[in-house]
């Protein structure tokens, strides 16, 4: 096992635990960091894996096969995070709301009717 090698699976596992002890009950989420581990540790290990799969798809190396897939996941990381920013923005926005109208003054027109 090379240097290289050595460092990449360090930080997958890292990575992979750090993920896993704070989605806690997420099985969706959990289930999908797996393969993502898996899949970076069988690459990772045997580097020619990503070359045979690349040539299958008719991808020049495995090394773009690589950013290729990277580039799909990146994109689905940032839309879920959009749709998580644009839940907590509209959550904040309701509390906003409740908050303001709990603490807002009695209208002076009520108490004379």
């Amino acid at each position: 096992m090379s240097g290289i090698q050595l460092l990449l699976l360090t930080g997958v596992v890292f990575i992979g635990l750090y993920f896993i002890t704070r989605l806690k009950k997420r099985l969706l989420d959990i289930f999908l960091l797996f393969i993502l581990v898996a899949a970076a540790i069988i690459f990772i290990l045997w580097p020619d894996v990503t070359n045979t799969i690349a040539r299958k798809l008719n991808v020049g190396r495995g090394a773009d096969l690589i950013f290729y897939i990277s580039i799909l996941i990146f994109w689905f990381v940032i839309l879920k995070l959009y749709a998580r920013m644009r839940r907590m923005e509209q959550a904040l926005t309701d509390m906003a709301r409740k908050q303001a109208l709990d603490n807002a003054p009695p209208s002076p027109l009520k108490g004379e009717q």
